[in-house]
């Protein structure tokens, strides 16, 4: 036996060597490979057409079975709306102008093969009392056991039971914080009554103002002074005075304005002479002789010893 040399710089034995295909072809070239591993052919490839045993096989796979246990039909393409019947030569030609490498086109073609595959065996079977459509009553046996199907709508039901709690869970939620913020805000209208109702009991108090309407209770403060408003805006004329709090310092200090020359003349005070009387203007009336005023005030020795008399 002849020594072939290495393929490849790491040795033949070596189970890590790799050999290339271009390191193959030069070994072939050379004639290093051993023979029984690689045939090489010689000419190309012999078709064998063998007629008489394709019928052979034919004749022993074929049934001689009626129509309606093979449902066969064969058909050109069902024509289109308002289209007369193809003729044989039509459907040759319109077969011939079916491009294959046209998806569309192709697929169209096959449905409205399909089409016509129906239009002809519908009829036919009818004439044979095939039923066409399935009863209302059809069982077919499902593809996943009766056990299985439990499983699952088991499983279904303990879902949908788990989706519904937890969105009855939210909807309790949500009910339990509107709830809150109801009660917060029924507490804070109270809250607000209350303090109107202090404030305006402290007004009338202090003089501030002289409605007794909070010791009713049926009518809210924003509902009467909605009704203000409205019966102002309806045309009544509402008269605009000073408010309790002005009236009741009005009364307590006065009403403001100059205070020093408030008592000067004016030109009808200094006109007017209606009340004159020189008797007592400034006390220089005319005076009888011999007659003292009765209300002369005494001197001031004179009270002191009227206050000590009294003591």
């Amino acid at each position: 036996m002849m020594d072939t040399p290495p393929l490849s710089g790491s040795g033949s034995d070596s189970e890590d060597s790799v050999v290339t295909d271009r390191e193959l072809q030069n070994a072939f070239a050379r004639g290093l490979l051993k023979p029984g591993l690689n045939v090489v052919l010689e000419g190309p490839k012999k078709a064998v057409n063998n007629v008489n045993g394709l019928k052979q096989c034919l004749d022993e796979f074929k049934r001689n079975l009626d129509w309606v246990e093979r449902l066969d039909v064969t058909l050109g393409p069902v024509p289109e709306i308002n289209e007369p019947q193809p003729t044989p030569q039509q459907n040759k030609d319109q077969k011939k102008a079916v491009n294959p490498e046209d998806d569309f086109q192709r697929e169209m073609s096959f449905y409205r093969q399909a089409q016509a595959a129906v239009l002809a065996v519908l009829p036919r079977l009818h004439q044979l009392q095939i039923p066409t459509k399935r009863p209302d009553d059809y069982f077919a046996e499902m593809a996943k056991t009766d056990q299985q199907m439990q499983k699952i709508r088991l499983k279904l039901q303990a879902k949908q039971a788990a989706m519904e709690k937890s969105e009855k869970a939210k909807q309790l939620r949500a009910l339990r914080k509107y709830g809150k913020k109801v009660q917060t805000q029924v507490l804070q209208k109270r809250q607000q009554e209350k303090s109107h109702m202090m404030n305006a009991i402290k007004k009338y108090q202090k003089g501030f103002s002289d409605k007794l309407d909070f010791l009713e209770g049926d009518e809210k403060p924003a509902a009467q002074a909605t009704k203000a408003t409205k019966a102002g805006a309806k045309g009544q004329n509402v008269k605009k005075g000073p408010s309790a709090k002005r009236r009741y310092k009005n009364q307590k200090f006065g009403f403001g304005g100059k205070k020093k020359g408030g008592k000067w003349n004016t030109r009808e005070s200094y006109d007017d002479v209606s009340s004159f009387r020189a008797k007592v203007a400034h006390g220089k009336g005319l005076k009888r002789p011999g007659k003292k005023g009765s209300n002369k005030r005494p001197g001031k020795r004179t009270r002191e010893k009227m206050k000590s008399r009294t003591r």
